[in-house]
Formats: structure tokens, C-alpha cells, sequence
């Protein structure tokens, strides 16, 4: 059983007095149901267990009256054997973008406090989520809990290979330090990354990879996966939006193989324009498929108040996923080290998949002079430029930046590559796989 981080958030949750019903949201098939059902099963007397994705039928129970006893008097009509006992019963609504009235009661569950309510869904960050069916439906502004979970993040993917809190302690020290990791631990470590990057984090993959290690099995998983975001994008989506969103998306794998990765509407489409597609854009952001990666105006904190905001680059957020949209073999190219020119934007794909799981928002630096950053964060208080590589290479961009401190205002920089720990005057080098541990800012 893959362990996860949303377990800590869900005791928290429980121990805090009055806890608001709670909502986590998150792309399909990244562990939202798995972990909820096995959180109840450990704090909780009895399960209530209500799928609106396979029982459209149990809408029904959420129509007409908002009073609590009047839903759990449907609820237990219609379900055998469900028990609510106040203080004891946990009430699960998966797939609660199916069933807005669902989400509706959700504050009058709160209000009266006798049963703990847990939901699930996907889609709920796009405007008009779900078959809203023309009812009058709202959502409980400030009588909820809202939580997002990502699929497994590269510390998640460790422990399931079982590296323990000790080793990544051992890593977190050395950083620290800026002391070099053992050749035999580094190893291990760059041998994970890969598997990493071309595994992803969805459990159902990491599982199979875990049992079998057949790439190809993992493969299709990640290809249905994919087919099941497609399948949204026609499900959810506005009409006139249905083929611009999906446009959209299968444009990625092009727009990460530019030399400059700026998204591109003319990439989608000759003649392309940001008045056609921005909104799908959008879109597929809100439905936590991507993220953006923002230019900046100028090298300075704060880094949100400096973007440019139309400005920006479009990776995946989770990078096996991206891999399996690349033809069938990429998967053994990356493990063997056999890509070229290509591997550029399949390292800087995940380095923003680790960046945004630990929930930073992304950045970069490009200037029509020639000037460009793989990305710039706030790190332990200061403005500093980050650079990726796949092996190692020329940053020639950052050392002219730091060469001018007077105009730039940034003192340090970061190059993740194919390296140990070291230091080269304002340039920290560490290998690919630390970047999980740059959680300072």
C-alpha cells in the first residue's frame, strides 16, 4: 500500500474541533478514493460510501429538502446497511462534481454537526463543473474544507521503493552542508529520479511498475489515463470549446520541443491566436492537468508581482503522463540515456511537476536580447535563477546575470544536472533528484 501525505492532512483535519466538511479535489485517478476510504476505515465506526460517478441514482437523494435528516433518511432507504450514527459515521461523496446539490449540503452538514462528511472529485476547478442538470445549485462559500491532491510527488515515490525518513534526512543534511552524497546512495538516487520521470506519480502506474517493472504495462496505463482527460474535455467542456481545449493539449509535446519554450498559439494551429485559445488554456489548467510557468519582467522578489501574464511556458503536471504522449520506446530512451536534443524539455517538465506538487507557483526569465532562465524561484529569501540540465551544459545566461548584481539584483543561482553536491562561487550544483528538498523560501 503506497503511503501519502494526504494521510497527515486527514488526522489534522479530524483532530481540529468543529472541522468543516471536506472537499479534496484532484485530477482523475491520482489516489483521492483509495486514500479516503482507507482514512475512514481506521477513524470511523461506519462508512457511508456514495459513488454519483456509478449510482447516478443517489443524486436523488440530495433533491428538494436540504434538511440533514431528510438526506439521511433517503440515504438509508436507498443504500442497504448504511448507519448514521452522529460522531461515528463518515460520509464519503466521491465523484461529487456529478451531484452539485451534493455539494451544496455540504453546509447544511456543517450547520448541524452530527456527521463527518468527506468529498471527492475531479474537475471541480472548472467553471461549470459537472451535469448540473439546470438546477439551482451554489457552492458553500466558508463551510468547507478544500484540499487538492496531486499524484505522488518524487518523496512519495521513494518510500514506495523504500527509501526510508532516514535516508531522505541524510539527503536533507547534505544539502544543507553542501557536503557530496555517497557515489553509492547518488547513484541510487539518479536510478530512482529516472524511474521517476518515466513512471510518474499515478498510483495505479507506480503500482504496476512496482510489481512488474514492465514499462510496457505502465505505458498503457498512462495512455488510458490520458484517454479519460480527453474523454473530459469532451464530457465537460463547453461545446464550442470541445475541439480548442483538446487542440490545446496535444499541442504540449511540440510546444516543449522549441528551443524557446514560450507557448505558442501558432504551434496549435497555423495563424493561431491567444483570443482562440485562451480559454482552453485555461481550461485544462483549472482542471489540474497543467501549470504555467510565468515570465518575468524583471529578476527581482516579489516574483508573482514581476510575471508577465501572457506571457508563459505550459508543462504537465505530471511527467509520466507527458512521456506516454511521446511515441512508444521514449520511456527506455530516457532510462538508457539514448535521447538528444529533446531530453531539454523532458527534464524541465519535471523539475516544474516536482516544483509544483510542493506547491510553488513557476517562473522564468527570457529576454529578446538572447537572455533565458529555466526558471526562477524564491529560495531561503532571496531572488535566485535555477537552471536544468540533463547532463551538464552551458549556463551562460545565468553567469551573465550574476556578472551584473547591480542591474539583475540576484546574488546566487542553482544548476540541476547531471552532478554531485559542489559549489562554484554564487553557483550551487546539485543533482536532479535533490530538487525535491528546495522547499525554503
Amino acid at each position: 500500500m503506497l503511503k501519502r501525505k494526504i494521510e497527515n492532512f486527514l488526522n489534522e483535519w479530524k483532530n481540529q474541533n468543529s472541522h468543516k466538511p471536506l472537499v479534496i479535489k484532484g485530477v482523475r485517478q491520482c489516489g483521492k478514493t483509495f486514500s479516503v476510504q482507507n482514512f475512514a476505515k481506521k477513524n470511523y465506526e461506519h462508512i457511508v460510501y456514495v459513488n454519483f460517478f456509478q449510482e447516478s441514482n443517489l443524486k436523488l437523494a440530495f433533491r428538494g429538502s436540504m434538511s440533514i435528516d431528510s438526506i439521511v433518511m433517503n440515504l438509508t432507504a436507498m443504500i442497504p446497511g448504511a448507519t448514521f450514527i452522529p460522531g461515528k459515521t463518515c460520509l464519503i461523496l466521491d465523484e461529487i462534481q456529478e451531484c452539485p446539490e451534493a455539494r451544496t449540503s455540504l453546509k447544511f452538514f456543517h450547520i448541524d454537526g452530527r456527521y463527518d462528511v468527506i468529498c471527492t472529485g475531479s474537475l471541480l476547478g472548472i467553471r461549470g463543473y459537472g451535469n448540473q442538470d439546470k438546477v439551482n445549485t451554489s457552492v458553500p462559500v466558508g463551510y468547507e474544507t478544500i484540499k487538492e491532491m496531486n499524484s505522488l510527488d518524487f518523496e512519495e515515490f521513494l518510500w514506495a521503493n523504500g527509501i526510508d525518513a532516514s535516508i531522505i534526512e541524510f539527503l536533507k543534511s547534505s544539502l544543507e552542508q553542501e557536503a557530496p552524497i555517497p557515489l553509492a546512495l547518488h547513484q541510487r538516487m539518479k536510478d530512482l529520479f529516472l524511474q521517476y520521470v518515466v513512471v510518474g506519480g499515478m498510483p495505479e502506474a507506480i503500482n504496476t511498475f512496482l510489481a512488474t517493472h514492465d514499462m510496457a504495462q505502465v505505458a498503457d496505463i498512462q495512455r488510458n489515463i490520458i484517454d479519460e482527460y480527453k474523454d473530459d474535455m469532451v464530457k465537460y467542456a463547453p461545446n464550442a470549446d470541445k475541439s480548442k481545449i483538446r487542440e490545446c493539449f496535444e499541442s504540449i509535446p511540440k510546444q516543449l520541443a522549441k528551443e524557446n519554450k514560450k507557448f505558442q498559439y501558432s504551434t496549435i494551429m497555423k495563424g493561431g491566436r491567444a483570443s482562440q485559445f485562451l480559454g482552453s488554456i485555461q481550461w485544462i489548467e483549472d482542471a489540474g492537468i497543467i501549470t504555467r510557468c510565468y515570465n518575468l519582467k524583471t529578476t527581482e522578489l516579489p516574483l508573482d508581482g514581476n510575471s508577465i501574464e501572457d506571457v508563459f511556458k505550459v508543462y504537465m503536471r505530471d511527467t509520466g503522463l507527458f512521456i506516454s504522449m511521446l511515441e512508444q520506446g521514449t520511456q527506455a530512451d530516457i532510462l538508457q540515456g539514448r535521447l538528444l536534443g529533446y531530453k531539454g524539455g523532458i527534464f524541465e517538465n519535471i523539475i516544474a511537476d516536482v516544483f509544483s506538487k510542493m506547491g510553488r507557483k513557476l517562473y522564468y526569465y527570457h529576454k529578446d536580447s538572447g537572455l533565458e532562465v529555466d526558471f526562477v524561484i524564491r529560495y531561503r529569501e532571496k531572488c535566485t535563477l535555477l537552471e536544468v540540465k540533463s547532463n551538464t551544459g552551458n549556463i551562460k545566461s545565468t553567469k551573465i546575470i550574476l556578472k551584473n548584481k547591480s542591474k539583475y539584483h540576484v546574488e546566487s543561482a542553482i544548476k540541476l544536472g547531471d552532478y554531485n553536491i559542489g559549489r562554484s562561487n554564487e553557483i550551487l550544483t546539485l543533482p536532479l533528484y535533490l530538487a525535491f528538498l528546495l522547499t525554503e523560501y
